[in-house]
Order: C-alpha cells, then sequence, then structure tokens
C-alpha cells in the first residue's frame, strides 16, 4: 500500500477521499473527512498540505490522503 504526500498538488483529485485539518482545528490537529470538491492550492508543492474544499464546503490542508474507493 502506498501513501500519497498530501503536501503535492499532483496527488490530489476531484472526488477523492481525504483527511484535513480546518483552520480553526489547526491547535487541536482535529481532522476532519471528506470527499475533495476543489482544490485551491495554485503552487505544486505546499510544506503545510494542499488547500481543498470538500463537498460539504468545509476548507482545510490535507493531512491525509486515504486509499481511493475503487481500490
Amino acid at each position: 500500500m502506498m501513501h500519497l504526500d498530501p503536501n503535492q498538488r499532483n496527488n490530489v483529485r476531484l472526488g477523492q477521499y481525504v483527511e484535513i485539518v480546518m483552520k480553526k482545528d489547526q491547535q487541536t490537529g482535529e481532522l476532519t473527512d471528506g470527499l475533495v470538491k476543489r482544490i485551491l492550492t495554485k503552487s505544486k508543492l505546499h510544506p503545510h498540505g494542499i488547500k481543498v474544499m470538500l463537498d460539504t464546503g468545509e476548507v482545510g490542508r490535507i493531512k491525509n490522503i486515504v486509499e481511493d474507493v475503487e481500490e
């Protein structure tokens, strides 16, 4: 099982199941999971994780890319 680097934009795809940390949860590190609706980070690499919007409208930086559902 290969783990994708959540700091690299080319590892992130729309509809992918991920765990993010929202701005308000950065102190606690609490993770929120969901499906990627939009990729907000423009650069190829971000040291704190690629920023995305989930299908629920929540925005945060990816901490974990959960294995694709179809795998």
